[in-house]
């Protein structure tokens, strides 16, 4: 095993599997679940650009990690740790944090997975964004750079400080990417605006029959009685997944209305409802509930049997996020497993495609770190294993 954690050469070499699909096969298996008159949308924005089609490509990435070489241990991945799953999310205090921002696609697996897959991912990255090869490589680079020396830091601090070592933008300067101040400072601005009240603002209006969403076809429409009230009907088991200050924090609120909205480039395709609740006076409100599939490396790994894929995205997330969406659940629709959560929470990012050439480096250095807590996953056999890993590699 030492042999496999000292030697780079072994992990730097790329092994194609025999059985790999064509990226036109891969595209229309990926659809599997997906509403048919939304798949030429993210076939678009998938086209964008070679970064769009590395975010939408996270299962074709795992079956080529899947081929090549592991030391034999397991972390919770994120499962899809790109440079934009970053974001800037508020706590249930209203601070502003910065964290893996995406667990669709989490799982137990190979730790270098999700290493490798945030590191060529500065590397296209940089590319759309006109950085040099030196430049995109150095960010690769220090990202990995970043990841270990933070593993080993976690690795050397008590359990309790370690789950809070993380997250704020005081990883700036433990990571030393001073440049990224302005760009996080800039990106916080916009999240603190970026509010259920601001959505509610822009997205609703107030008719006779009280405040509804606004209709602004394709991307927001309204859904008839049938899918309305199964929506709501879902609402009441995901109360039952929340704790219960939270469920009765949020039974308070009535539903007003709701209604589909096309998701991300990753989600288009998927079922994805708003639901907008009223609170007391003027407060609104917007949980999403977002469909929920198998993880795409899921097929790659060995792991239990999932009864729910909703609730699989909701442990992986309360497994590594320090602070998780004060709303976030998961429940079933029409007999589809969903998760829910707050539409908008102090949300925002830093645009890796659009940070100067001198920035990217730093960006895999805030990066490598805040993926490094993805170790937290409970398994106490795996304490011993982790903490040598932190000190060798």
């Amino acid at each position: 095993m030492l042999g496999s954690v000292i030697d780079v050469d072994t992990h730097r070499s790329v092994i194609i599997d025999a059985g790999r699909p064509t990226v036109l096969d891969f595209f229309e298996s990926s659809n599997e679940g997906r509403m048919p008159e939304l798949i030429a949308l993210r076939c678009g924005r998938m086209l964008v650009s070679p970064f769009a089609f590395f975010r939408g490509s996270a299962g074709l990435m795992a079956g080529d990690l899947s081929a090549g070489p592991s030391i034999g241990l397991n972390a919770q991945l994120c499962g899809d740790a790109h440079a934009s799953n970053f974001g800037l999310y508020g706590t249930h205090d209203g601070r502003i944090v910065m964290d893996i921002n995406d667990f669709d696609e989490t799982a137990s697996g190979p730790w270098e997975w999700d290493v490798k897959r945030l590191a060529a991912s500065l590397v296209v990255a940089g590319r759309v964004a006109g950085a040099s090869e030196r430049e995109c490589r150095d960010a690769a680079e220090d990202a990995v750079r970043a990841y270990r020396g933070t593993v080993q830091h976690l690795a050397s601090l008590s359990f309790l400080e370690s789950w809070t070592a993380l997250g704020d933008d005081s990883v700036l300067d433990r990571v030393k990417a001073h440049d990224l101040l302005d760009d996080f400072a800039g990106a916080a601005k916009k999240a603190r605006k970026n509010t259920s009240a601001r959505a509610s603002a822009k997205w609703t209006t107030t008719t006779a029959e009280g405040q509804k969403f606004v209709a602004r076809p394709p991307i927001l429409t309204e859904v008839g009685a049938a899918t309305a009230d199964s929506v709501m009907n879902g609402m009441t088991d995901y109360l039952r997944t929340l704790r219960d200050s939270r469920r009765h924090l949020l039974a308070r609120f009535n539903i007003a209305d709701i209604a589909f909205r096309i998701g991300g480039t990753g989600s288009v395709g998927l079922r994805n409802y708003l639901i907008l609740l009223r609170g007391n006076g003027e407060e609104t409100v917007i949980l999403q509930a977002k469909q929920a599939q198998p993880s795409v490396i899921s097929r790659y790994v060995d792991q239990p049997v999932i009864s729910h894929e909703g609730e699989r995205i909701v442990h992986g997330a309360r497994l590594v996020q320090t602070e998780t969406d004060l709303f976030l659940g998961w429940t079933t629709i029409d007999g589809l497993p969903f998760i829910v959560r707050q539409a908008r929470n102090l949300s925002g990012e830093i645009d890796v495609t659009s940070l100067a050439d001198d920035h990217l480096d730093d960006y895999g250095r805030l990066a490598g770190a805040l993926l490094a807590p993805c170790w937290r996953e409970p398994t106490p056999a795996q304490s011993t294993p982790v903490f040598w890993l932190a000190m060798r590699v």
